[in-house]
């Protein structure tokens, strides 16, 4: 589902070119819309995860990735700058509420020691885009001409319809809750249950049982880092993203395919990296000196970039993708450790939504520098301080381990209690 999730939102960094040349967008007008996805994800994202915990797992993730696919196919019939925006913005809107809802569906399915290694599987899936987005796209863009259509709109085209097609597939396949799960024992479920239920208990002895209002969540200051602090991630890794491609191409005179084949070498050092860390972080339990090193490697890659050629360049952005990819993952845990359950979807929903708009001001502020200086060296300075000071924010986290989130001690107590409940959690 996060492949392509993932695939659906970026692709547009390979259409770039052809797309900007057939309805006149400047690089500044491709960045904005670019970027202006994630004003729409912002807005709907928080009212999308209420609704997903009325309807339940099953049903709106069904919803959220059938309707994202139509747009992301109707993409393929842009004739306009303002179509542009208007389909970009819609997309954001569909898509609002799909990865706050997946991680708030591990919260309810796993206990605290098993959720960075999932997390950080799961999120192995935009690592995973990343990889096949750049061969399968420049593929489909090499179909220039068939039928009389342009190679991105058959990139569009093609790609949105599987998105729809998978939607159909989450609905047959995904369970909603551990107790409607067939392909579990009656002792799994029980032992799963009651070690989630021990966690969520303890957390609850430890903040009471009052409901937590959800626009108060931002008088937390621990909330307020964890925005901060994901919405540099975002701007990161966003920027990466979006404008690898054209990065690439500056290498050589290279056709659509190869440009998307170098485009995924980063990505797939990425992937390891985020599977590495998932591991090391599930070990040691404590996240944030790992958050903080990933970083601070992700920022060297960006500086090392601004001074070496472009084949050096990409190398320096793989060392850029291992840092920053794994660390979303690991952020994750933190605040799914800090949250809990009265909490915790529209807690997760905020700093997703407000974290995301990394990705508007990403794009948008490397599209207005390569138009005004000709040259993306701005934009990597700029993520160079951005991922510098994040790191520095980071040391302000409380916490960051399993024993470390609040209430923290009595969760791993109230969980330990419930551990001979629990036959198999590896199997969890």
């Amino acid at each position: 589902m996060f492949v392509v999730n993932y695939m659906d939102r970026v692709n547009i960094g390979f259409a770039k070119d052809e797309l900007s040349a057939d309805t006149g967008l400047s690089a500044a007008a491709f960045g904005v819309g670019a970027g202006i996805f994630f004003i729409a994800y912002a807005i709907f994202e928080v009212p999308s995860n209420i609704l997903m915990e009325r309807f339940g797992a099953r049903i709106w993730l069904t919803r959220i990735m059938i309707s994202w696919g139509v747009v992301a196919t109707a993409m393929a019939f842009v004739n306009s700058a303002e179509m542009f925006y208007a389909l970009r913005f819609l997309l954001g809107v569909a898509e609002a509420g799909f990865f706050p809802a997946v991680i708030y569906y591990f919260s309810r399915w796993l206990p605290d020691s098993h959720r960075g290694r999932a997390t950080s599987i799961f999120l192995m899936g935009s690592g995973t885009a990343t990889v096949i987005v750049g061969p399968i796209s420049g593929a489909l863009m090499e179909m220039h001409g068939l039928l009389g259509h342009a190679g991105w709109q058959w990139m569009f085209f093609i790609e949105g319809l599987f998105s729809v097609a998978l939607g159909f597939v989450v609905y047959r396949f995904l369970d909603n809750s551990i107790e409607s799960a067939d392909w579990l024992t009656d002792e799994e479920k029980q032992g799963l249950v009651a070690t989630i239920d021990a966690e969520q208990a303890a957390r609850e002895s430890k903040r009471g049982t009052a409901k937590v209002s959800r626009w108060k969540l931002l008088a937390d200051p621990q909330m307020l880092l964890f925005l901060w602090i994901y919405f540099a991630i975002n701007v990161a890794l966003y920027a990466v993203t979006f404008w690898l491609p054209s990065i690439v191409d500056d290498v050589g005179d290279l056709s659509e395919f190869q440009v998307g084949l170098l485009t995924s070498v980063p990505w797939l050092f990425a992937i390891a990296a985020v599977w590495v860390s998932g591991r090391i972080s599930d070990r040691m339990g404590k996240r944030r000196p790992l958050l903080i090193t990933l970083l601070l490697i992700g920022s060297l890659g960006t500086l090392l970039a601004v001074y070496v050629s472009p084949w050096l360049g990409l190398g320096a952005l793989c060392i850029a993708a291992v840092g920053f990819k794994p660390a979303s993952p690991i952020f994750w845990t933190i605040p799914q450790n800090y949250l809990d359950a009265r909490a915790a979807a529209p807690g997760i929903a905020l700093i997703n939504s407000i974290g995301n708009l990394g990705g508007f001001v990403a794009p948008t502020a490397f599209g207005i520098l390569e138009t005004t200086t000709g040259s993306t060296k701005g934009g990597l300075v700029g993520l160079t301080v951005v991922g510098i000071l994040a790191a520095l924010s980071v040391l302000l986290v409380r916490g960051g381990g399993r024993n470390d989130s609040v209430g923290g001690g009595a969760v791993d107590s109230a969980a330990g209690a419930s551990a001979a409940a629990d036959p198999k959690p590896a199997s969890a």
